[in-house]
């Protein structure tokens, strides 16, 4: 009898763990399914016009955000992602009619017209992620933001010069008079994301991160590559970034 339910026991045990490990394939399985992973392709370094001309761009697909808010329009808007061994490349498509944006300089409230939108968590251990805002005519607005579960601010970076600096590029592209649609470009390197640990990222590195676009043509309508629930600060509900 002892040896019985011992076999019994084990029998159980191989079960429960092949049970498990199908559980477990499968949570991953549907979660890179639903598009909450991201392979990052690494490139080398290159210059940035703000229309995304490099050839270094054909290396990458572009990938769809969703409209997330109620607005009375429905732009497409897409983007890209690379990176080199220096610093994280970005490129937006922004379909519009009318470009909203009256702010002539860096680190206004940029997110109060018409935007694109980065932010990267680089370590979960730690509610400390990077934003990076640029407007269409190409202001912009990075922060390190600490965030203690909701209650957050933004803070500006100390020396920002030399190659702690962005460099970035917006374009509007129009058909006679009419906008038909904006494009944005920015790079960040490393060296500004101190003292972000996890950086910079080796193949096989995660970070979670989440993209957005702002536009107010008629009220403010809102895309998002990940959904969250409150803010664009719902860091819980980032998506992952996968450096290959």
């Amino acid at each position: 009898m002892r040896m019985k339910n011992c076999t019994n026991y084990k029998i159980l045990s191989v079960l429960f763990f092949v049970a498990t490990s199908l559980c477990v394939s499968a949570s991953a399985s549907a979660f890179d399914t639903a598009g909450n992973v991201l392979k990052v392709t690494k490139t080398t370094d290159f210059e940035i016009n703000g229309e995304g001309t490099a050839a270094q761009w054909n290396q990458t697909e572009w990938i769809t955000l969703p409209k997330r808010s109620n607005g009375n329009i429905s732009y497409q808007t897409q983007f890209k992602i690379l990176y080199s061994g220096s610093g994280i490349y970005c490129l937006y498509k922004c379909d519009d009619k009318k470009i909203t944006a009256t702010l002539q300089g860096d680190f206004l409230d940029l997110y109060n017209e018409d935007v694109v939108e980065a932010f990267f968590w680089t370590d979960e251990n730690f509610r400390l992620y990077f934003e990076y805002e640029l407007s269409p005519l190409g202001y912009e607005l990075p922060i390190i933001v600490p965030n203690n579960k909701g209650y957050f601010f933004g803070w500006r970076p100390w020396h920002y010069e030399g190659n702690r600096k962005t460099k970035h590029a917006a374009h509007i592209t129009t058909q006679g008079e009419d906008v038909i649609k904006w494009t944005a470009e920015f790079y960040i390197p490393y060296a500004l994301l101190k003292p972000l640990t996890n950086v910079p990222p080796q193949p096989g590195t995660k970070w979670r991160a989440n993209f957005y676009r702002i536009d107010y043509d008629k009220g403010i309508t809102e895309w998002s590559w990940q959904l969250t629930r409150t803010t664009f600060h719902d860091y819980e509900r980032f998506g992952t970034l996968v450096f290959q």
